[in-house]
């Protein structure tokens, strides 16, 4: 009998207490207020909710579940941070679970998952479109198009997609293909500080 894999749904070590995400398809769509989202499973029923806290010396995206209980906050890691590294933290525990680590190249936003004590990657989410992405930051108008993403797992394999949509607001579908590979929790909240960065 196999040992269970480190990113087995009912053992991973990077699963949050306080949320149970075994969907693999989830909408994150942009609120009419700024850098505020819902996440919403493919049954349609609201699973997060996130909004980033204004007039912070440090940025920081506290999530609710679909119940409005606390479920974990992502909180840049140093003063006033535009790139760099944002930790999830298990409301439930006060454990970090992981690190999302950004890699600012080109105004294209390269992220990877890590292991908060090893620093160990777990997955990363790149740009599919290094062009757009660049333009996101530099024209205005250029933010009307709607960005993509790939997840891929630490070995380089694909496991997902985030991709946006043409919306009068910000919306984007996550897919995670091989839901053993990555930790949804942070691929989640990843897709809506990707957006909230580029919008600022």
């Amino acid at each position: 009998m196999s040992e269970p894999s480190a990113f087995d749904s009912t053992t991973s070590s990077y699963d949050i207490s306080t949320v149970d995400l075994d969907d693999d398809r989830y909408e994150v769509k942009q609120s009419a207020i700024r850098n505020k989202y819902v996440v919403r499973d493919s049954a349609g029923d609201v699973v997060l909710r996130g909004k980033q806290k204004m007039f912070k010396m440090k940025e920081e995206f506290p999530f609710v579940t679909g119940t409005d209980e606390d479920a974990f906050t992502v909180k840049a890691g140093g003063i006033m941070d535009v790139a760099g590294n944002y930790a999830i933290t298990d409301a439930g525990t006060g454990e970090e679970i992981v690190v999302l680590d950004e890699e600012f190249s080109l105004f294209v936003e390269n992220w990877t998952i890590r292991d908060p004590e090893t620093g160990e990657p777990l997955a990363t989410i790149r740009s599919k479109n290094k062009l757009l992405s660049a333009l996101r930051h530099l024209v205005s108008i250029a933010n009307l198009a709607p960005n993509k993403y790939e997840i891929r797992d630490a070995d380089g394999n694909h496991v997902g997609d985030i991709e946006g949509q043409f919306s009068l607001r910000d919306t984007y579908t996550v897919s995670i293909d091989d839901a053993s590979n990555v930790p949804k929790e942070a691929v989640i909240a990843a897709a809506c500080i990707l957006d909230a960065l580029e919008n600022q």
